[in-house]
């Protein structure tokens, strides 16, 4: 098997562990920031485990990839509490569209017609989200979400950037940033036990180990494929949600998710099939 399908079998490998973010939130009764917090110091402390000594390179690369990544957990788990998981997690896939569009200024990746169109389409899913979005904490939910998928896509091209030197480097510092932030927060409202232990599974497994697989799949594959690939992610999440806490998607939701799962898939299947064969 190739170093490129090794790398994205560990991609997908790495969305399905992500998939159970959204179940697991809704089952912790804590504040967000500080559930996100306290995740994040676990995360950090597994891919420490793993990497031994990150290197600080005070790169701009490395620092604004650690903002980005910290803006990326907390959003998530905020948005999650205050919109439907369906919601946060297919709004946050909108993250292939803002890699698509940095990975033409930073990186100078080449975004090609089927790239603008897939954008097209995304943007027209996005818009159903908040079709008779009437509750306030529904529309900022959504926005959050959105700004997650922002905030994903800047670590992720961080992440390329920094391949060859201290990948490992943006998610720790990322993470230690999260948890500075969340400590008023912490200190406000302590869990009970139940809840500390689901974050503790969240931090080791649930963000801490697929992030290992993450960053070693993006020394073969473009940031662009290393976020498509991740498709299993949204698709899993509201399922695991529906299954284990009963919450449904609103039908404007499931529209909304389809067109942008649908996109962002047909435009990886092609580049796959039609792209990269020709260029190599």
């Amino acid at each position: 098997m190739s170093n490129r399908n090794k790398s994205i079998l560990a991609a997908l490998f790495a969305s399905t562990l992500w998939s159970t973010g959204g179940i697991f939130v809704k089952l912790i009764d804590w504040n967000p920031v500080a559930l996100a917090g306290v995740r994040s110091l676990l995360a950090a402390m597994v891919l420490v485990a793993y990497s031994k000594k990150p290197t600080i390179t005070k790169s701009k690369p490395q620092i604004l990839g650690a903002i980005s990544y910290a803006a990326t957990v907390l959003s998530f788990v905020i948005a999650n509490k205050l919109t439907t998981s369906a919601n946060a997690i297919l709004l946050q896939y909108t993250s292939p569209i803002f890699v698509a569009i940095l990975s033409f200024f930073i990186l100078k990746e080449k975004v090609r017609w089927y790239d603008l169109l897939a954008i097209l389409f995304v943007f027209l899913g996005m818009g159903l989200f908040f079709v008779n979005e009437l509750d306030s904490g529904n529309i900022i939910g959504n926005l959050l979400a959105i700004f997650c998928g922002f905030s994903l896509a800047g670590t992720t091209i961080a992440l390329k950037m920094e391949q060859d030197s201290s990948p490992f480097g943006i998610t720790v510092y990322g993470n230690l940033i999260a948890f500075v932030v969340s400590i008023p927060f912490i200190l406000m409202d302590l869990p009970s036990l139940r809840s500390l232990l689901i974050v503790i599974i969240m931090g080791i497994i649930q963000l801490g180990i697929p992030f290992i697989f993450y960053i070693n799949s993006m020394r073969y594959i473009t940031a662009l494929e290393a976020i498509l690939v991740t498709v299993m992610e949204p698709l899993l999440n509201p399922v695991w949600v529906f299954i284990f806490a009963g919450e449904k998607p609103g039908i404007y939701a499931i529209f909304g998710g389809i067109v942008v799962i649908t996109s962002v898939t047909v435009r990886s299947i092609y580049v796959a099939k039609k792209v990269i064969p020709d260029e190599n």
